[in-house]
């Protein structure tokens, strides 16, 4: 009897048309298009403008691209510089290795440029798009798929992914852990949009409950990958990553609800509250510089009068 699995595809290479489009990039592209959309919709309910997730994507997507590259390459560092590889293949990111950590690390250094260049608190955008990152991680995790890469343990289970025969894999059927972890992106982003309307969640909560709820399922889902990577106390490196930042993101949320429990009333101060503001700063700066030269003034008034008085009762002594 056949057993019943996924089937991989034959080639990782969509063709539309003349033009060569390859699986994974296409589903990072279309990840990154759904997370801007989503998030722009998110954003625009908490108070901000549209069109602003888009321009502050235009840093934080290069920086996350660059970070999960980083991140992959320093950890697998085997498959690009040791003996018979070339280290050109490093820069290849179209076939596949993007770290999920070294991608949002970088990625929230973008977007803190973004917003601080258009006086947004990070926090409140990173709340905001929280569900929409998730959502294209969810998305991504397919061009696993059309790589047949980074499945896990050998099953018969109906829904099992089969791989075909290659260089450094063995043909079987396998976990699909590319579904599972795909799966869990879309439970997590579901999660965190229900909570955030529950409990209003702000100041950075929202994204550390994304982030919290990520690791718990990719600690796990790590577990099950029978690819090569290195190991710490018997552990994979990966599932330590999950632990530690399952942990941070925990205290970020306990701490941050008692400092500054609620969650922001503006988001984006529009250009001419923003010009005001500069313009008040400005107006105070300079009515403390008028003061100042008042009581300079004043002061050289003052001093002026007195050395006339001094003066004044010189001049009948001298003449007596």
């Amino acid at each position: 009897m056949d057993i019943a699995y996924i089937p991989s595809p034959s080639s990782g290479v969509i063709h539309l048309g003349p033009l060569p489009l390859r699986g994974y990039a296409f589903c990072i592209i279309l990840g990154v298009f759904v997370a801007v959309w989503y998030g722009n919709k998110r954003w625009i309910a908490r108070g901000g403008k549209a069109g602003t997730v888009a321009d502050i994507s235009v840093w934080a997507v290069p920086f996350g691209l660059v970070g999960g590259r980083l991140y992959h390459v320093i950890t697998d560092y085997q498959l690009y510089f040791s003996d018979g590889k070339n280290w050109v293949d490093a820069f290849k990111i179209w076939e596949g290795g993007l770290g999920i950590w070294g991608a949002i690390a970088f990625g929230a250094v973008g977007a803190w440029i973004g917003c601080r260049r258009r006086g947004i608190p990070l926090p409140a955008y990173a709340d905001a798009i929280a569900p929409a990152i998730v959502l294209a991680q969810a998305i991504g995790r397919w061009g696993n798929w059309f790589n047949q890469e980074l499945y896990g343990k050998a099953t018969d289970l109906p829904w099992a992914v089969k791989i075909s025969e290659s260089v450094n894999r063995e043909a079987g059927t396998y976990h699909p852990t590319f579904l599972y972890e795909s799966l869990w992106c879309v439970g997590v982003a579901l999660l965190v949009v229900w909570a955030d309307r529950r409990f209003k969640l702000g100041h950075g909560r929202a994204f550390a409950l994304y982030v919290a709820a990520y690791c718990a399922g990719r600690a796990w889902i790590e577990y099950m990958r029978v690819d090569e990577a290195h190991h710490v106390l018997g552990l994979r490196l990966n599932v330590w990553t999950a632990i530690i930042v399952f942990v941070l993101a925990v205290v970020y949320m306990v701490v941050s609800a008692r400092i500054r429990p609620g969650r922001e009333e503006i988001v984006e101060p529009d250009r001419e509250t923003l010009a005001k503001g500069a313009t008040a700063k400005d107006a105070a700066v300079k009515d403390g510089e008028d003061a100042k030269d008042s009581e300079d003034a004043k002061a050289g008034t003052q001093k002026a009068d007195g050395d006339d008085s001094v003066d004044a009762d010189a001049a009948p002594a001298k003449n007596v």
